[in-house]
């Protein structure tokens, strides 16, 4: 059973970084549906200035918008983002088979 279970988890593993590097390349670049949401009752001007009242006047630059994964790429380059996708899918896996490593069920030997 152990090893059908790391099978799978191998499996699973090699789907979710195919995916994250592959098809990564297909998504929008610019997806606009939380933008525009966040814009109505806006107009937007020259140097994206706003006027009007809209959730999009209250924003902020993110605390980590220089930090090496910003925007869904490496360092910014646009060309990174199946690289981005799979040091994601790798971290997410480091963190969550930890959890689960520390989290396990143990047997109890009887003396």
């Amino acid at each position: 059973m152990t090893s059908r279970r790391s099978l799978f988890f191998v499996g699973f593993a090699l789907v979710a970084l195919i995916l994250a590097g592959g098809v990564s390349y297909f998504a929008d670049s610019d997806p606009d549906g939380l933008d525009h949401s966040t814009l109505q009752g806006c107009t937007v001007g020259e140097n994206e200035q706003l006027s009007g009242t809209c959730i999009a006047q209250g924003a902020k630059e993110h605390a980590l918008k220089d930090s090496p994964l910003a925007d869904y790429s490496v360092g910014g380059d646009d060309a990174l983002t199946g690289l981005a996708g799979v040091i994601g899918v790798i971290a997410t896996l480091v963190v969550a088979g930890g959890f689960f490593w520390l989290l396990r069920k143990r047997s109890t030997k009887d003396t």
